[in-house]
């Protein structure tokens, strides 16, 4: 074979070579692209929020919303709005219109803390029959503080459970106005022992958002008892889990060394004046008088106790106090949680023990993350004294070890 034979000869293999290996490419970059859409399509498809609302369902939410809140226009035109820009409520305000909208027949609660479901009977028998597998849907109304409501429709279709969730306002010349409307899956849900409908929305997730998006919800069904409520407002809710370890430690009246002092006093200050600890006023510290004398007042404690134990500058003549920070307190989604009582024991010694849940309605979505006993005496003129506190079921084991907000030198 001549030597120009042959190069024709493999020329022409090579031309075929080159061919078969651009269509292979061409295939390849068709079948990526096919991947692609498809991968697209799947998303799409699987995607359990923002998802699109029915024009039916949408004119019905608008219409309902705007028909809940003619009923309680008058209450709302009516209340003490404050100087305030921003509109917040006073309870009794808020309650008046949750029982006016109770005569639509449906589940009604408030965004306040310890609010009372009224209606509760509907949510739970909706719950009941969807835990049997039976579809059904109810609508929820929720009165927020500013004077708007929500309004969630809850769908469950035999499988999955849906909301539909539309946000009504009040526009400057007091009339309703939509702000909000949304149709998502419920990627899991529980309705607890205690009475609480704990779900998880479907929401955007990594690497589609840089950030988590928590789509946990608590809603509290059955409600509590006026007395649990009266003493979870007295005794706990201002005091709470974060920036302190009054209730999330172990102690009593002959251990009482590691409570963080300098961290609950802003929080006894707000339970005795009923409101916020001024911060600015206290920026350099806290008087020797005034703090020992309101520990004291909250705690079986002497002065010489509370110099040993808490952080004290003996130059200035004042307990040191610091505002939370990234430097003493570490991020947990447990430390927002809410103390809720549960159970009341009266002791033959006077004292009373409360049976107190941490509700925590963020990530953990949890109605019991720990449970513990909280210990009291009540005196004859209202005031009263923590005694001591007691975590359950080796509870502390599950909750972050508590960062003190000022260490000793």
């Amino acid at each position: 074979m001549t030597y120009n034979r042959l190069l024709k000869k493999y020329g022409i293999l090579l031309g075929i070579f080159l061919l078969m290996a651009a269509a292979v490419l061409i295939s390849g970059c068709s079948i990526s692209e096919k991947e692609d859409q498809k991968e697209k399509n799947s998303f799409e498809t699987k995607k359990a929020y923002d998802l699109p609302v029915d024009t039916g369902e949408k004119e019905e939410a608008e219409e309902d919303c705007k028909n809940v809140m003619k009923l309680v226009s008058d209450i709302y035109t009516q209340a003490d709005k404050g100087e305030a820009s921003n509109v917040v409520l006073s309870e009794e305000t808020i309650n008046k219109m949750m029982d006016r909208i109770t005569a639509t027949g449906n589940p009604v609660i408030s965004s306040l803390t310890y609010s009372n479901m009224k209606n509760y009977k509907t949510m739970e028998n909706f719950l009941k029959t969807c835990a049997d597998g039976k579809k059904g849907m109810t609508v929820m109304y929720e009165v927020h503080v500013d004077g708007g409501i929500g309004r969630k429709k809850y769908v469950f279709d035999g499988t999955d459970m849906y909301v539909l969730y539309t946000a009504v306002n009040w526009n400057q010349e007091n009339s309703p106005v939509i702000s909000y409307i949304s149709y998502t899956r419920i990627r899991e849900w529980r309705y607890t022992e205690k009475g609480w409908f704990c779900y998880e929305l479907c929401v955007p997730e990594p690497p589609e958002v840089s950030e988590i998006v928590d789509g946990s919800c608590l809603v509290r069904v059955r409600p509590m008892t006026e007395e649990n409520r009266e003493l979870s407002l007295k005794c706990v809710k201002g005091i709470g889990y974060q920036g302190n370890n009054l209730l999330c430690s172990n102690w009593d009246a002959d251990h009482m060394e590691a409570l963080d002092y300098n961290g609950m006093y802003q929080y006894l200050y707000a339970v005795k004046y009923g409101e916020r600890f001024d911060a600015e006023k206290y920026r350099d510290g806290i008087p020797e008088e005034e703090f020992e004398s309101l520990i004291m007042e909250y705690l079986p404690i002497t002065k010489e106790q509370i110099r040993e134990y808490a952080v004290f500058d003996e130059e200035k003549g004042n307990y040191v106090w610091e505002r939370l920070s990234c430097f003493n307190y570490e991020l947990d989604f447990f430390w927002t949680s809410i103390p809720e009582v549960i159970d009341i024991r009266e002791n033959e010694d006077g004292t009373v023990t409360l049976t107190v849940d941490a509700v925590c309605d963020m990530v953990l979505c949890d109605d019991a993350v720990i449970t513990h006993e909280l210990t009291v005496r009540f005196l004859d003129d209202g005031r009263f004294q923590y005694l001591g506190n007691q975590i359950r079921n080796n509870g502390i084991q599950r909750i972050p070890d508590y960062q003190y907000r000022i260490y000793q030198n």
